[in-house]
């Protein structure tokens, strides 16, 4: 053991770690870094403040990507590692935090001409490349600077003279600080853009869309655009009316918002239909969250039993500022416990999406558990009020709502009508339950739709 111990201390330290003098440059292991994770946002066009596509842009902001970087601020990555590895993750490795403070550290150096690698090039002003189709409002909405948050729906026709299926939308708002999120619906009567103005302002009120059925998504802040896994779309019929549901937060100042929205369309129909579990239902309208002022752990747990068997295809979750912690687990019929999603550190402006690496068999009989964490004390630093308040469900950002989503297909598509009207059937009866029990939220829900 002496003799062992003596070696090791007469070894150079460089032998005994990871050569923690070899110098670190920019064009050697940074650039590398900085490009792979950073450069497809922060570039012209797109929503970071700044570019990261030369040693200079870097080199100016270099303290202040070592300290974000090393607070896993950035990249945005709010979810945890799962038990189904996530495609496309932006989180940095330890090494690669510890390579970047060491560079800023080192007084960032350039490094040798040779080393030096090109910038990636982006062949659209797109993160996912030219789409197949862009629109844009047909008129610009004025954002008060102040005011109650805004909910409003405005339609265009997409034009299609064929049934298209879509594997990716993609939204350029030209408001982002006003923008809170987006939901996109189709309609395949082709009419909503028909329906008359309210006011104003371009387009119409009310959470129905204007009767528009069909889901296809949406955008929220913080969210980066994904194509669906190979061989899934979503199906939009030919004459189909194309509805964007905004929510507008005002901040302070007026804004002016006329959004461009690419759509990416599969090259033939796909052979599944996506379907989605919510949990809780409709972001917990129905499922008792009224947080008391000062709770400093308001917890709502939801639990789901699978009829059949699914591929679960990727997980994403929404809440307002009060939400602190989102998790959603699988328990397989042999008691295997899986976590599909778990965000400790829940961030209102990174609302991001998370498709697994590949399709994930959950069996019949799998129970799906979700639980949301609610904070509602001083110690939230992104409490909207001090002090704090009561605060239950609302459309407001500064009320509160919350629900973890599984996009999943049927195993055996057969099996698809099963689930899907075994979701529906959960949702209603939640909904006429609680209705039925709380006279004041049945006239909420009614109102909410009929604006």
């Amino acid at each position: 053991m002496k003799l062992t111990v003596v070696l090791l201390l007469a070894l150079p330290l460089a032998a005994q770690s990871a050569s923690p003098d070899a110098s670190v440059t920019f064009n050697k292991q940074i650039a590398p870094i900085i490009y792979q994770n950073c450069s497809s946002c922060h570039r012209p066009g797109e929503a970071a403040p700044f570019s990261l596509l030369s040693y200079t842009d870097v080199a100016k902001k270099a303290r202040t990507i070592a300290k974000v970087t090393t607070a896993h601020i950035m990249p945005p990555w709010k979810a945890e590692p799962a038990s189904y590895p996530y495609r496309d993750e932006r989180r940095l490795t330890d090494d690669q935090i510890a390579l970047i403070k060491k560079w800023v550290d080192a007084g960032t150096p350039e490094g040798d001409a040779a080393d030096k690698m090109d910038p990636p090039k982006f062949a659209s002003g797109w993160q996912l490349g030219e789409p197949d189709l862009i629109i844009e409002m047909p008129v610009s909405y004025h954002i008060p600077a102040d005011g109650p948050d805004i909910y409003r729906n405005i339609a265009v026709p997409l034009g299609l003279t064929e049934d298209k299926w879509i594997t990716a939308i993609d939204m350029k708002p030209t408001a982002r600080s006003v923008v809170h999120h987006v939901l996109y619906f189709g309609d395949g009567s082709g009419r909503v853009h028909e329906k008359p103005q309210q006011g104003d302002q371009p387009g119409f009120s009310g959470m129905s869309a204007g009767g528009a059925s069909l889901p296809l998504g949406g955008w929220a802040v913080g969210a980066q655009p994904q194509f669906f896994p190979e061989g899934l779309a979503l199906h939009v019929p030919k004459n189909t009316d194309f509805v964007v549901q905004y929510h507008f937060h005002p901040d302070g100042k007026p804004e002016v918002e006329k959004s461009l929205i690419g759509f990416y369309f599969a090259k033939q129909p796909p052979t599944r239909k996506l379907t989605r579990i919510q949990m809780p239902p409709d972001y917990s309208l129905f499922s008792g969250l009224d947080i008391p002022a000062g709770d400093k752990d308001f917890v709502i747990h939801d639990s789901y039993t699978l009829p059949v068997a699914i591929d679960a295809v990727g997980v994403n979750a929404h809440a307002h500022y009060l939400a602190r912690q989102m998790k959603m687990t699988a328990t397989l019929p042999n008691g295997d416990v899986k976590t599909l999603l778990w965000i400790k550190d829940w961030d209102f402006a990174w609302q991001d999406k998370y498709f697994f690496q590949q399709l994930e068999l959950l069996p019949a009989g799998t129970r799906l558990d979700s639980e949301i964490h609610w904070d509602n004390s001083t110690d939230n630093p992104r409490n909207p009020r001090n002090p704090p308040v009561p605060v239950s469900w609302g459309e407001q950002t500064t009320d509160e709502m919350g629900s973890i989503s599984l996009v999943a297909v049927a195993h055996d598509e057969s099996e698809l009508p099963i689930l899907g009207g075994d979701v529906r059937a959960r949702e209603r009866k939640l909904q006429r339950e609680k209705m039925r029990s709380d006279p004041a939220l049945a006239a909420k829900v009614r109102a909410l739709f009929q604006q």
